[in-house]
C-alpha cells in the first residue's frame, strides 16, 4: 500500500485507555499517512477512564511510540489537550519527546488562510458547568459503544457493512442534534472573534467540513466510532478521511495490514 503524504493532519478523540478506542486502526492509519505537521486536537488519552479503571494494552503503547518516532524524524506534532486529557493543560509550551503542548493554535494553510485549532470542550456548557452530569453522559456513551461493538461483530459475520449504533442513537435524540448545531455555531463565532477564516476542532465526535455564516467549520470526528481524520493538501484544500468505513467492510478475518487505503470521504 502506498503512503499518502499531506501538508497537515488533524486527529482528535482517540481516547487511548478506553476499551472502545480503536488504537489498532489509528496505528494502521499512521503507518500509511505522513505529514509535515500533525495536530492532536484533544482527548488523545482518556484520563477520565484511566482514573476509574486502568486499561492500557500494547496497541496504546504502539500508537504513542509511532507518534514519537514521527516526531524524531522531523514531523512537527502539536498536542492540544481536551477535557479527557486536561492534565496536560498544566504544561503549555512544554515539549515531551518532541511533541509540543499548546492550549490552542492558529494554523495557516498553504493558501494563506488562518484556522483556529482547539478541542472545543470550553464551549460545552455541560462539561464546563456540570461535571457530574458530564460523567453520567460519558457512562451512557460507554453503554452505547458496547452495544455498537456487539452489533458490529454480528454484522461482520453476516457480511453486512459497518453501521454505528452509537452515532445513530446520538442523531435520534433531538437534544443531541440541537446541541451539535449550537456547538458548531458557537465555535464558528469564536473563530470570527479571533479573525480566523475557519476553525478546526473535535470533542463532539461528529466529523464534518462545512461553511457556517462565512466561516469554514471543520470537525475531526473521533477514533471510537467513525475513525476519521482531517488532512490538508499542499494547495491548502482539506479532505475528510474516513478510515473505519474501509476497515469495517472487509471480510471477517482480514488483517489490518491487508486492508486497502482509504480514498477519503470528503474533500473541500
Amino acid at each position: 500500500m502506498d503512503t499518502r503524504r499531506f501538508r497537515t493532519l488533524f486527529i482528535s478523540d482517540v481516547h487511548l485507555g478506553s476499551k472502545a478506542a480503536k488504537a489498532d486502526f489509528l496505528l494502521d492509519f499512521l503507518r500509511h499517512h505522513e505529514a509535515d505537521t500533525i495536530y492532536l486536537v484533544g482527548d488523545i488519552v482518556d484520563g477520565w477512564r484511566l482514573k476509574r479503571n486502568w486499561f492500557w494494552p500494547q496497541d496504546c503503547n504502539d500508537v504513542v511510540q509511532k507518534l514519537l518516532r514521527k516526531a524524531r524524524k522531523g514531523t512537527r506534532i502539536v498536542y492540544i489537550p481536551g477535557n479527557h486529557d486536561e492534565f496536560l493543560r498544566d504544561f503549555p509550551g512544554m515539549h515531551f519527546g518532541g511533541i509540543e503542548v499548546a492550549q490552542r493554535a492558529m494554523h495557516e494553510t498553504a493558501d494563506g488562510k488562518k484556522y483556529l485549532v482547539l478541542h472545543g470542550d470550553e464551549f460545552d456548557v455541560v462539561v464546563r458547568n456540570a461535571r457530574l452530569l458530564a460523567y453520567l453522559g460519558d457512562w451512557a456513551y460507554d453503554m452505547a459503544i458496547l452495544i455498537n461493538i456487539g452489533l458490529a461483530a454480528v454484522r461482520r459475520r453476516l457480511n453486512m457493512p459497518y453501521w454505528s449504533f452509537s452515532a445513530w442513537a446520538k442523531l435520534q435524540v433531538k437534544h443531541a442534534v440541537n446541541f451539535i448545531g449550537e456547538f458548531q455555531r458557537v465555535v464558528a463565532e469564536e473563530a470570527k472573534r479571533n479573525d480566523a477564516d475557519g476553525v478546526i476542532c473535535g470533542h463532539i465526535h461528529h466529523a464534518v467540513i462545512e461553511d457556517l455564516d462565512g466561516v469554514r467549520y471543520i470537525n475531526t470526528g473521533d477514533w471510537v466510532e467513525s475513525c476519521t481524520a482531517i488532512a490538508e493538501h499542499e494547495d491548502g484544500t482539506f479532505e475528510l478521511i474516513t478510515w473505519q468505513t474501509i476497515l469495517e467492510t472487509q471480510p471477517v478475518g482480514a488483517s489490518i495490514e491487508e486492508l486497502p487505503q482509504s480514498l477519503g470521504a470528503q474533500a473541500a
